[in-house]
């Protein structure tokens, strides 16, 4: 029987960031670049989503970078254009990739509905596959998922909470729709 290859576990640094909107946990790998960045309330979720998109993950004490947390903690503070400071990386399949891609050249203040990024990405009909993309997004903020709403103007659904969500479409300067 040949000999069978594990590959061994990924090891990223995990640091935390204050924010106005709760504790941001930061994961970052070897070159400095984010790799994740979730709230300490999800922690459980943005493991899963870490072993989903790199298999076996262990997960170390270590400060991110401080270029990195010094544009984030702008970004919270008002500078929103900061967040293009920030190196990242992602694994996922070529299609996620290409949505994450995309939701990081929506600009902030704007909005765009979920048909709209599918038709933006030349797949008009994978509405439901870009929400599932986006569902699955490792970096929250940087990669603003937050910035994809209804058709309706509805908020739909966030990782991280609704409330957040509005918080951070808010802090852009969108007018987020109430429900009724």
């Amino acid at each position: 029987m040949p000999a069978r290859s594990i590959k061994p576990p990924e090891s990223f640094g995990l640091d935390r960031l204050a924010t106005p909107i709760g504790i941001a946990l930061l994961v970052t790998d070897a070159d400095g670049a984010l790799r994740a960045l979730d709230w300490d309330d999800y922690e459980h979720r943005m493991r899963e989503l870490l072993r989903l998109h790199y298999g076996a993950v262990e997960l170390g004490d270590q400060p991110a970078p401080t270029a990195m947390k010094s544009a984030l903690s702008a970004y919270f503070e008002g500078d929103l254009d900061q967040l293009s400071r920030v190196a990242w990386r992602v694994a996922g399949t070529p299609f996620q990739q290409k949505v994450w891609t995309a939701l990081a050249q929506i600009r902030p203040g704007t909005t765009m509905s979920y048909g709209a990024m599918a038709a933006r990405i030349e797949m008009p009909k994978a509405i439901r596959a870009v929400g599932h993309a986006n569902g699955s997004n490792p970096i929250s903020v940087v990669l603003p998922c937050h910035r994809l709403i209804g058709a309706d103007g509805s908020l739909v659904k966030y990782g991280g909470g609704l409330e957040r969500k509005r918080w951070l479409l808010r802090h852009e300067g969108v007018q987020v729709r109430e429900p009724v």
